[in-house]
């Protein structure tokens, strides 16, 4: 075992050895393999490139140097197209904060029986008055920063269970197909977690039109791992243990504290009152609409991979349409 692995138990160890392919002996040429390919491309910036940035990159895609380098470029590519994401991407940022605040998102003390993290967001909780989708995919991707730094969450993963309950339709209206897809480039293209399942409960007629919509962009593992449990929480029940989960989503646990990982995150300044109008990003959001509605016609929905060839990278967009009706995706294999 390298310093690199210091961090996991014996059970993940063996683990990363198994279902990532890890090899302790290879670990350190593994790395050397995916960082030698950032010449392939000139055009973006890696800002860190050191073993355990990169590591975290092969263990996401089971130590394929390729797609590792892949996901390292649209990492960093992705933040370089939306940088008025990234901009002050912090816990005290007016927007990040309420958003966390109000539970976006809420983390759970308790792993699942695989070792995941969950991730929980009570839909109707967005109070669309005081910030945007955006500062809720900030805050997102911000919490995700910090807890992917845990060596074991890198191999074990995450789960997101999502509760439309009492989300309205005009909260909905708000949910554009470009918002989304900017959502999915940054959680399934971008970030190097691994997400073990994506389970919507209660969820209204309208968020199953939204879903038909962003379908297209979803990658064959993403749309597999994506489960419609509706009001049936017996389905969801199977998967997560109750025991470890709110009585809002049925479990045993008392009702969720939408505070507890902002609190993580903000520690002395989550009681600090601060000033916030969400009209201060109406213009950057709409400059990302823009940008990406340009790609949202039928004839251009079609999802950009990377591939890498011997001192070149080209980009050619492949993706299967697929025009079955929508079906419930609750699956227990």
């Amino acid at each position: 075992m390298t310093h690199l692995q210091a961090g996991l138990s014996p059970e993940t160890l063996e683990k990363a050895k198994v279902e990532l392919k890890e090899n302790s002996e290879t670990l350190h040429q593994d790395i050397q393999e995916v960082r030698d390919m950032i010449i392939t491309r000139p055009d973006i910036g890696f800002l860190r490139t050191d073993d355990a940035f990169i590591l975290r990159f092969l263990r996401a895609r089971k130590f394929n140097h390729f797609e590792a380098f892949r996901l390292l470029a649209q990492y960093f590519e992705y933040r370089q197209q939306n940088l008025d994401m990234f901009k002050n991407l912090k816990a005290t940022d007016p927007g990040i904060k309420q958003a966390l605040k109000d539970g976006f998102p809420g983390v759970l003390s308790n792993l699942d029986k695989y070792g995941r993290k969950i991730l929980v967001l009570f839909a109707a909780n967005w109070d669309q008055s005081r910030y945007t989708f955006v500062d809720i995919l900030r805050a997102i991707l911000l919490s995700l920063e910090s807890m992917i730094e845990d060596p074991e969450l890198q191999v074990n993963g995450f789960i997101l269970i999502i509760d439309w309950s009492n989300f309205t339709f005009k909260q909905a209206s708000k949910l554009t197909p470009s918002m989304l897809r900017l959502a999915i480039e940054g959680l399934q293209d971008s970030f190097p977690a691994r997400f073990g399942g994506i389970h919507f409960v209660n969820q209204p007629w309208y968020i199953h039109a939204l879903y038909t919509v962003i379908r297209p962009f979803l990658k064959d593992k993403t749309r597999k791992r994506i489960f419609m449990h509706g009001n049936n929480l017996n389905s969801l029940h199977q998967l997560i243990h109750p025991e470890i989960l709110p009585s809002e989503l049925g479990g045993m646990m008392p009702p969720y504290d939408m505070g507890t990982w902002a609190r993580t995150l903000l520690d002395h300044a989550y009681d600090e009152e601060t000033d916030y109008c969400p009209e201060s990003y109406t213009l950057s959001v709409q400059d990302l609409e823009r940008d990406l509605e340009k790609n949202m016609s039928p004839k251009t929905m079609k999802r950009s991979q990377s591939v890498v060839e011997p001192g070149v990278l080209k980009r050619p967009d492949k993706v299967k349409r697929e025009e079955d009706n929508m079906q419930p995706l609750l699956s227990l294999d």
